[in-house]
């Protein structure tokens, strides 16, 4: 699906921009377990584009939750646009204490990548979890997110009360389960991991060509450059999207597959 909005007549501090997305189920043991949130407002006379990835484990309904919810809890939070990052990692807080609160099967979680465009030239960027953010500018890859690993932060959870292991073949987790050091829900392994988001606000100038939100399911077989790469002479951004995750299978992902790009 493609969205095409005008820019503000009255705003001349303004980029215009596009959005597509696409999702697929993978080839694993369970039904589809992500989410994706794309939607453009006007919200106090600026021009948003709320765009997140919700990669649900252990099933699905936290990661639903997050997309009927978290952007509302985001931008009711009081100071949103004093502080805009204090006021989200407030929000998350909250999201997370509903979920524990609401969700029977607590032993469920989600990660979540989430940014909002505000008319085009700013960007705000929170991460919790391995889903990924990454911008393209003049045809390189810059990172605006990093995941949340459990050997990276090994320090963290072991902070809280936990542990790191990983078995021959397998990846680190928490405390043998987990393979993210940071996720919503997830009630059983609270204590010892965190719905706290790692949040980056910065400019959009002229030399930012794209913005790429995916699951880990695209990149666990794709660099940051190859996504790039990947659609870096594509017009349009739904057919950015739909190419990236074509992509992501003929490489072997099994995983569900969920693509937002942003294109300016």
């Amino acid at each position: 699906m493609v969205t095409r909005y005008p820019n503000e007549k009255n705003n001349p501090s303004s980029r215009h921009f596009i959005h597509g997305y696409h999702l697929i189920q993978g080839q694993m043991n369970h039904g589809m377990e992500d989410y994706i949130f794309a939607q453009r407002r006007n919200l106090d006379g600026y021009d948003l584009g709320l765009y997140a990835i919700f990669d649900g484990h252990s099933g699905h309904e936290v990661a639903k939750y997050l997309r009927n919810h978290l952007f509302e809890n985001i931008l009711s939070e009081p100071g949103f646009w004093e502080n805009p990052g204090q006021a989200i990692k407030k929000a998350c807080k909250a999201t997370d204490d509903q979920i524990l609160e609401n969700i029977a099967d607590s032993s469920g979680g989600s990660t979540a990548v989430a940014a909002i465009l505000v008319n085009g030239v700013k960007l705000l960027v929170a991460n919790v979890g391995d889903s990924r953010a990454i911008s393209c500018n003049k045809g390189r890859a810059k990172p605006l997110t990093v995941d949340h690993d459990p050997e990276k932060e090994k320090a963290l959870v072991e902070s809280r009360g936990g542990f790191v292991s990983k078995r021959p073949g397998n990846v680190p987790r928490v405390d043998g389960q987990l393979a993210m050091t940071r996720a919503f829900g997830d009630g059983k392994l609270k204590e010892h991991i965190t719905a706290e988001p790692d949040v980056t606000i910065q400019k959009i100038d002229e030399d930012t060509e794209f913005i790429i939100l995916a699951s880990d399911g695209l990149w666990k077989v794709m660099t940051n450059q190859e996504a790039c790469d990947c659609i870096k002479n594509v017009d349009g951004a739904q057919k950015a999207a739909k190419k990236l995750v074509k992509e992501a299978i003929s490489l072997g992902s099994c995983d569900d597959i969920s693509c937002i790009v942003i294109m300016f």
